[in-house]
């Protein structure tokens, strides 16, 4: 058991590459049992009320539909966890976009034609959709998203701000972001001698499988799903969405297999979305910029279904010296869809406006951006006083400033200029939690010499699969090739979800034990393997139970250089430079792929995406990839993602942090920042559409 190559750290080739460029992958709705139906959903119209009454006897006598079902004769389920879940169980419209029927039909076609017979009548009731810094309905909930406490205070902010000699009160301002993945939510359930098979587009078929079991009163057991390729998430598939209970309810009252996939169109209303934010900074420093006072509170809006509080005030809590400060979250229910996650939730509002709000204290102070992050490094976590497993963000800045010649730059806004272009340059920094779950996996020995791995994780994209086998290859001490990798089945031993950075992590630590453990076990014993092989199973239950007395965080430092136009008012990014620090990267090539992903998606909510909630109707008038813009390739540029080695014993086996999230956190600040080098002018809006930019710009002489 001995190879040439470390498996771990090596650019290994994505294990699915080929079978998704050739079409042999095979996603939720690409799965079509025999005899399989096609359901098409019906939203609400209506803002907010009650359904009076479902007409569906001209969608039933279009040829080849089977049923049309509504609250009154939809299967009853238990009440579930998670309310948005609790699909065709009564009369009751939360907001507008909400399932009120579902047609199913011999073909998808037939579907979507009796899904638009459907006529239903409605009793209104006035609705509230906006979200105001006075609105009457604000309130401090519990806790925000994690269990993170609403407020925080330490020492005397008030004080200290009043006296500090430099000073910054700024308001940032977002509207909600949508995550639309490539492939849209979908299902495909199955009913057969009373077992249930869905083929779900999700980050986590362990946590679908049991939602499954607990609505529709079976054992776990009696339920597989299977989320075998993932076309893209960002946090939306992260919780079960409707789509898997309408295609489980079909299945089960017409008796036949029922594939759903939800129309792009209405993704904004039912799949969750980063909620707006309307975030206060306010920082006070002395004369050198070291800061004295700080504090950051957060207005967001969640739904009446459930309370889901976005954590943007949190990362303030940890990034910078900060003797005296305070935090906050105060949110309001409105008739609006509920928020849900999104890549890096919480950090990603939250770093945009506090690494907005540096770089206006660094005009203020007189203090370079990048000298001035490093002035207000502090030694431990301010927050909790615990000392930090590793703290790499001084070294991201100091070699990020390198390679992107930052040294060049002259401090002056609104001086380099081509024809009608103003360029500029900017930089914010970035982190992220360390987080991990208990997982579990099972490794098995072959005679022939190979090994299989099996662990219910799941690959939406990033390279699950190869870097698993490049862990499981490491910790047997055998050769890459000779590891195999099964993920994507709920009938695979339980892990958690894709999501929160964590799963390399958790995945990966069980993968690794079980690995370890199945080496002793051979090590142990004499003669030939049995024919059967040797299979050892592992959980990191207990390795995962309590947290170590350390803050655990990635960090990262971004750089930015943007041109605009002042004939049109258009931001054009030129150059994007991320450097890193997340413990052991285990895949550069994976890796890689992460960071410029992320980045490309900061990039997008900075200059692109947008969502207006119309409030006479309460929907998003930006439904789709026509009106919703995310970055084509024509608006992304050279792209630079680097990382410093970094050793943290304090982690996992592999050593390794998150990095799927992390790249998005800094980008947008970053490139607001740029736009003020590049004009003088401050905006605190997002995005920065030419319609905004315009206006503040010089008339041209």
């Amino acid at each position: 058991m001995s190879h040439s190559t470390p498996p771990l750290g090596t650019p290994a080739v994505r294990r699915e590459g080929r079978d998704k460029v050739i079409g042999a992958a095979r996603y939720a709705a690409e799965h079509t049992p025999p005899g399989c139906a096609y359901a098409w959903p019906v939203p609400a119209t209506v803002a907010h009320g009650s359904v009076v009454a479902v007409h569906t006897a001209e969608a039933l006598a279009l040829p080849g539909v089977l049923a049309v079902l509504t609250h009154e004769s939809a299967p009853r389920v238990e009440k579930p966890d998670d309310a948005i879940l609790a699909v065709l169980q009564d009369a009751h419209v939360p907001h507008r976009g909400w399932y009120v029927a579902l047609a199913v039909a011999e073909t998808i076609e037939g579907a979507r034609e009796a899904a638009e017979a459907v006529r239903v009548e409605y009793s209104t009731t006035p609705h509230d959709v906006v979200l105001t810094t006075d609105h009457q309905g604000l309130y401090t909930p519990e806790t925000a998203n994690g269990g993170e406490p609403a407020t925080t205070e330490r020492g005397d902010f008030d004080a200290s701000f009043g006296a500090a000699p430099v000073r910054v009160d700024a308001t940032y301002t977002m509207s909600a972001l949508h995550n639309h993945p490539m492939e849209p939510h979908a299902s495909t359930a199955h009913w057969h001698d009373g077992k249930l098979t869905v083929h779900d587009s999700s980050q986590g078929s362990t946590t679908v499988r049991d939602t499954l079991a607990a609505m529709f009163s079976l054992d776990a057991d009696k339920i597989t799903v299977h989320s075998e390729h993932v076309g893209g998430g960002f946090g939306s598939k992260g919780t079960p969405r409707p789509q898997v209970v309408l295609a489980t309810m079909a299945a089960l009252h017409t008796g036949r297999p029922v594939k759903l996939s939800l129309p792009r169109n209405q993704l904004p209303s039912v799949v969750g979305h980063r909620a707006p934010t309307v975030q206060r900074v306010r920082l006070g420093a002395g004369p050198d910029g070291v800061i004295t006072a700080l504090a950051h509170d957060v207005i967001t809006q969640t739904s009446t279904v459930k309370e889901f509080v976005e954590q943007a005030g949190v990362p303030a809590r940890l990034m910078y010296t900060s003797p005296n400060s305070r935090t906050s979250h105060r949110v309001t229910a409105l008739d609006v869809p509920s928020p849900s996650w999104m890549r890096g939730p919480g950090e990603t509002p939250g770093m945009y406006a506090l690494e907005s709000a540096m770089d206006e204290l660094a005009l203020a102070a007189g203090v370079d951006p990048v000298e001035l992050r490093l002035r207000n490094e502090p030694s431990v976590d301010p927050g909790s006083g615990h000392p930090f497993s590793s703290r790499g963000l001084v070294a991201c800045l100091q070699e990020g400033a390198v390679r992107f010649g930052w040294a060049r730059r002259d401090p002056r806004p609104g001086v380099r200029r081509e024809g009608d272009l103003l360029l500029g340059t900017g930089v914010a920094s970035a982190t992220y939690p360390v987080l991990v779950s208990a997982s579990s996996s099972t490794a098995h020995a072959a005679p022939d010499g190979s090994y299989r791995i099996r662990v219910n994780a799941t690959d939406i994209g990033t390279g699950a699969r190869t870097v698993l086998a490049q862990i499981a290859a490491a910790a047997l001490e055998a050769p890459l090739e000779a590891v195999t990798i099964e993920v994507g089945s709920s009938d695979l031993p339980d892990a958690p979800l894709a999501g929160g950075s964590s799963g390399t992590a958790s995945w990966g630590w069980a993968v690794h034990k079980a690995c370890r453990s199945l080496v002793d076990t051979l090590r142990g014993m004499s003669g030939d393997l049995p024919a059967a092989g040797v299979t050892v199973r592992a959980d990191t239950e207990q390795e995962t139970e309590s947290e170590p007395p350390y803050a655990r965080h990635a960090f990262g430092a971004h750089f930015a250089e943007v041109q605009v136009d002042t004939t049109s008012g258009e931001v054009r990014v030129r150059r994007l430079l991320g450097v890193f620090a997340a413990g052991r990267i285990l895949n550069p090539r994976t890796a890689r792929s992460q960071f410029i992903g992320g980045m490309t998606m900061g990039l997008g909510m900075a200059l692109t995406e947008g969502s207006t909630l119309d409030p006479l109707f309460g929907d998003f008038a930006e439904n789709d990839l026509a009106s919703y813009h995310v970055p084509a390739c024509a608006d992304v540029p050279a792209l630079e993602a680097h990382w410093i080695e970094e050793e943290d014993a304090h982690l996992n086996p592999m050593g390794s942090k998150g990095i799927g999230e992390i790249g998005t956190v800094g980008t947008a600040a970053a490139i607001g920042n740029a736009l003020h080098h590049a004009t003088g002018i401050r905006l605190r809006e997002l995005p920065l559409t030419p319609d905004r930019v315009l206006p503040h710009l010089p008339a041209r002489g």
